[in-house]
Order: C-alpha cells, then sequence, then structure tokens
C-alpha cells in the first residue's frame, strides 16, 4: 500500500510540476501584457512596394468584400498591388473578380495548402516589391493598415505582425473565439513583446521583407500551421518580430461548435507537430548558440490549451479540498488562482459585459469539443482542414480601444 502510494505521489508530483511549468509562463506573459508597449514607427517619406497576397480556397462568400476594402487602403494605388491566389473558386466569382485592379492568380491546387498558395503567388510576381503582406479571404484591414507597416518597416524591422480583432460577435462561441484570440494577443504578442521577445505570428495580418520570405517560403511546405513553420526559422535565425497592437485587421470567428472543433484540431496538430520537430534542435541552440527565444517558443508548443488548464486546475483543486494533505491543496489552489489571474489580466476590459458572462455559460462545451479536438489532433496535420467564412456584409466602425 505504501509503495502504490508513493508512486501515485510521484506521478502527482510530474503533472503538477508540468502544469506549474506552463501556468507559470502564462503568468509572466499576461502580467507583461498589462504594460504599455508603444512600437517604434518612423515616417521617413518613403512609400515601399507591398505585394498583399490573399490566399483563398473557396471563398466566393467573402472574397470580393475583403478585395473592395483593401482598395480602399489610405497608401500610394501604385504602391501596393492586391495578388489574390483563388484556388476552387466558381466561375461567375472568379469573373467578378476580374472587374478589380487587382492581380488574379487561378489555380486550382490538386493538394491545397496556404504555403502552396503564397509560394504560387511568388512564382508569378516580379522581384519588384519590398513588402510582403499575408492576409486571410475574411480579413478586412483598416484603413491605415499598410501605411502603419510602412512605417515599421522604416523603423528597421523585417517581420511585423498586426492586431488580428473579430469582426462578428454574432454568437457565444464567436465571442469565446475572439476572446481567446484577444488573450493569444495580450501574452504571446503584446506581453512578449515588452519583455523584448519577438511577438508571435498569427497566419494573417502579417508582413515580411519581401526577398527574404520569399526565400524562405520556398523550404515551406506543410499542410497546416505555416505560421509556426515560419516563427521557428525566424527565431532560429534571431530575426525579431514586431507586433503594433494599435493596427487592426478584423477577422472572422467560428460560430459554432463543430467548426470550433475542426479548427482546434488543425492548430493543435501543428502545434505538437512543431514541438516535436523543434525540441531537440532548440535545446542545444540554447546551450551551443544561447539562443534562448527559440528554446522558449518550442517549449511554449507543449502546453495544454488554457480552457484545458483552467478545467485540470478546477478539478484538482476540488479533488485536493476532499482528498489531498493540506500541502497538496495549497499547491493546487495556488495553480488555480494563478491561472485565473492569467485570463483576468489578458482578457481586455471591453469585454467584461453580459455578453461575456452569457457566452462563459458555453465553456463546460468548448472544454468537451477541445477534448475531442486533443484526442484526434494527429489527424489535422495529415489533411487540409478548411474553415470555411461566411460572415459579409461588415462595415468597419471605429474601433474602440
Amino acid at each position: 500500500m505504501n509503495l502504490l502510494t508513493d508512486i501515485l505521489e510521484i506521478i502527482q508530483l510530474v503533472f503538477f510540476l508540468y502544469i506549474a511549468a506552463s501556468v507559470l509562463v502564462l503568468f509572466v506573459f499576461s502580467t507583461a501584457s498589462l504594460f504599455s508597449y508603444h512600437p517604434k514607427l518612423v515616417d521617413d517619406g518613403i512609400f515601399r512596394k507591398i505585394a498583399l497576397i490573399i490566399p483563398a480556397y473557396s471563398e466566393d462568400n467573402v472574397i470580393l468584400e475583403v478585395v473592395e476594402s483593401a482598395l480602399k487602403q489610405h497608401y500610394p494605388d501604385d504602391k501596393f498591388e492586391i495578388v489574390v491566389v483563388a484556388d476552387h473558386f466558381l466561375p461567375h466569382t472568379l469573373h467578378d473578380l476580374m472587374r478589380y485592379n487587382i492581380t488574379l492568380l487561378a489555380k486550382d491546387f490538386e493538394i491545397s495548402t496556404k504555403s502552396r498558395a503564397i509560394n504560387y503567388a511568388f512564382e508569378n510576381l516580379s522581384n519588384n516589391y519590398d513588402i510582403a503582406v499575408i492576409l486571410d479571404a475574411d480579413n478586412i484591414m483598416s484603413s491605415d493598415f499598410l501605411t502603419t507597416i510602412n512605417q515599421s518597416f522604416a523603423a528597421g524591422y523585417k517581420v511585423v505582425q498586426g492586431h488580428r480583432t473579430a469582426k462578428n460577435l454574432n454568437t457565444n462561441f464567436a465571442l469565446l473565439d475572439s476572446i481567446s484570440e484577444e488573450i493569444n494577443n495580450s501574452i504571446f504578442r503584446k506581453g512578449f513583446r515588452v519583455l523584448n521577445f519577438s511577438s508571435a505570428l498569427i497566419g494573417s495580418a502579417m508582413a515580411f521583407d519581401f526577398a527574404m520570405f520569399k526565400t524562405m517560403m520556398k523550404e515551406v511546405e506543410v499542410v497546416g500551421g505555416f505560421d509556426k513553420e515560419i516563427e521557428m526559422r525566424l527565431s532560429r535565425r534571431r530575426i525579431k518580430v514586431e507586433y503594433l497592437p494599435d493596427t487592426y485587421v478584423y477577422d472572422e470567428k467560428v460560430q459554432n461548435a463543430e467548426v470550433f472543433t475542426r479548427q482546434r484540431r488543425r492548430w493543435l496538430s501543428a502545434q505538437f507537430h512543431f514541438f516535436g520537430r523543434n525540441f531537440l534542435p532548440s535545446i542545444k541552440a540554447l546551450f551551443t548558440e544561447g539562443n534562448f527565444e527559440y528554446f522558449v517558443r518550442a517549449m511554449i508548443y507543449i502546453q495544454l490549451p488554457r480552457v484545458l488548464l483552467l478545467a485540470i486546475l478546477t478539478f484538482m483543486a476540488a479533488f485536493s479540498l476532499l482528498f489531498n494533505p493540506l500541502g497538496w491543496l495549497i499547491a493546487w489552489m495556488s495553480l488555480f488562482v494563478a491561472i485565473i489571474l492569467v485570463f483576468a489580466f489578458a482578457i481586455p476590459r471591453k469585454f467584461y459585459n453580459f455578453s461575456f458572462f452569457k457566452a462563459v455559460l458555453t465553456l463546460p462545451k468548448g472544454i468537451v469539443m477541445m477534448m475531442i479536438s486533443l484526442v484526434s489532433f494527429r489527424k489535422g496535420n495529415k489533411k487540409f482542414i478548411h474553415t470555411k467564412h461566411t460572415y459579409n456584409a461588415f462595415q468597419i466602425k471605429k474601433h474602440k480601444h
């Protein structure tokens, strides 16, 4: 009996240390996000030429609105080019797109991936560009987005991540998805920059030095998580990624449980895939090159999703209250309080309203969906998983800071 008790104690200790490390990282960066961050912007009078690349798979419902909005950027018309890679579009949508002053590249890939669409764009573009901006096919830029990107490049950055935020809060799941993204913005983008780490990338609303990104993308062929692949490559090369917290791109959030599960499965698959690929190289880089940032980024990928951490800590706090000794009760309760503070620090104040507390009631369903995603996550990196976008007729209003 004593042997069994000792084994259970060891298992609990190992599990506690893993959860504690995850919570500690989140707590440090969420606390950092409470501080102001003002990115360096320089107006040098030069308008760099921008290729605005929109890889789009079967996005007939939203692409016209996105193109029309992009054409209204407050940036010289001859200094940016909209490039739509239209994969598996309907003929009438292609016909409608031809009416706009854009570069339309229609290509039905046998195996559709974002990285293939971007590389196809590079194959068909000249090298006469300074910056490549990547948008998703549902993204609406704030009117000053390209101008601010240009000023960030004038300040010396080669990679810049904009602030992607929700354009729809029309369902409880959309609201939860929006809050989740803003937590990521607070912790992994703003918090990281406050502590002088690179911002995490997010897959769209990103800008890169054109020549550097074109060369890098030639080596990238992944089904999902191409942004994580780029992030790892940048970390290995010690290229700093800037974050623009007040420069917005509006993005459609998932509106139901089915899409939520499918999307999370794709994200989890990419996360664990890139952890496996970078775990040993990051340790080697830490000790041989002193590359601490690459190591930290690789380790972050082994974390459980925050909502599962919250569920686990709620359970362990309740379990310890009933069955564990006082020492374990204090330990688990401390982590439970810490994860609550992580959420409290990282969620923007504007979300604390009745709709937020109503959406919280759907969290149990979200947790179940996340567990389903965790069980089947391996499938997500072997097959392209598309998130269909349907939310249109969006009118940009002045964003509330």
